[in-house]
């Protein structure tokens, strides 16, 4: 492991600059670094599925003003916006609710009423309650954006936008934005999504065969042996090289 160490710590020295986020290696942090607020942030980061050049132009279409409007003006805004899951109903309604969210305390608030209860995964499922508390609009696609509150280890889904949303928030470097003061990093969990399932299989990193919370927080582990303060420090770096095919 000595040498695989080595090999990525490499790799993040060699990620973390502004080039990992260009026009020709777009990501949806670099829309969200653009606004660099926390709000804007989670819109970024729920929208990050799929192919990430579509990702990019659909963020770059929306105006993080919005939830600033009246909800009025919020449903005219959004007209003609959509994304595979999400129709303009849904897109709006998101809007609308991250906007009663900004004005009932705020993102990093609601999420520290459950992490003070219980960490990280509380921290999350008081937060993604808060949000359907917030709004009784339901759809499959505004459900899908959101996620669901996490009652259990097994059998939940790795959570990596989530996950990658609170990368983005809590740590601090060229590509982290590290807005939030409540959580150490050395708390985070992996943003585990195919890429980093796949290359963390290859090399070692990572034994369960399903890529599921329970792998996110193995994989977690694993790391913490190679930073215990920073272990999320090689999401980046993992995810591009299985992107790219060289892990």
């Amino acid at each position: 492991m000595k040498t695989l160490k080595i090999r990525l710590d490499a790799e993040v020295a060699l990620r973390n600059c502004t080039e990992e986020l260009c026009e020709s290696k777009p990501d949806p942090l670099m829309i969200a670094r653009e606004v660099g607020d926390e709000y804007h942030a989670l819109t970024c980061a729920l929208f990050a599925y799929g192919n990430v050049r579509a990702i990019v132009e659909l963020l770059r279409s929306f105006d993080a003003r919005w939830i600033d409007e009246s909800e009025e003006e919020i449903l005219r805004a959004t007209q003609g916006h959509y994304y595979r899951f999400q129709n303009r109903e849904d897109i709006a309604q998101w809007f609308i609710t991250l906007g009663r969210l900004k004005r009932n305390g705020g993102v990093e608030e609601r999420f520290k009423q459950g992490y003070e209860r219980g960490g990280v995964l509380e921290g999350l499922s008081h937060l993604i309650d808060t949000l359907y508390d917030l709004n009784s609009y339901r759809s499959t696609g505004y459900t899908f954006l959101i996620g669901k509150p996490i009652k259990k280890i097994s059998g939940t889904s790795a959570m990596k936008r989530w996950m990658m949303y609170l990368r983005w928030m809590v740590r601090h470097d060229t590509l982290d934005m590290g807005v939030w003061s409540c959580v150490c990093p050395s708390e985070l969990i992996m943003p585990l999504d195919t890429h980093t399932f796949s290359v963390s299989k290859r090399l070692g990193l990572l034994q369960r065969n399903q890529c599921d919370l329970k792998a996110a927080l193995e994989l977690t582990e694993t790391l913490r042996g190679f930073d215990p303060i920073d272990p999320i420090k090689y999401d980046f770096a993992l995810y591009r090289l299985g992107q790219e095919k060289k892990g």
